[in-house]
């Protein structure tokens, strides 16, 4: 799987561009990420983490994590 990380101006409609991109082809799903509120980053990680458990996903489930853990450990 590959990401694209966009960055918006503050005033960017984000659910407009989120509803532009899920028009093109071969895209699966977006997120949005808002830097400045890690605590909505957290609740999207416990809601996809609690749908992954649900559907028995658990290769992807330790995926994450582990890439949670790495991508924290590189910002030190």
């Amino acid at each position: 799987m590959k990401y694209l990380k966009i960055n918006t101006e503050e005033k960017a409609d984000p659910e407009a561009l989120k509803n532009a991109i899920l028009q093109m082809k071969g895209v699966v799903s977006v997120d949005i990420i808002d830097d400045e509120n890690p605590e909505s980053e957290l609740k999207k990680a416990f809601a996809k983490t609690k749908e992954q458990l649900k559907k028995g996903d658990y290769e992807t489930l330790v995926n994450d994590i582990f890439d949670i853990i790495t991508k924290n450990n590189s910002k030190k």
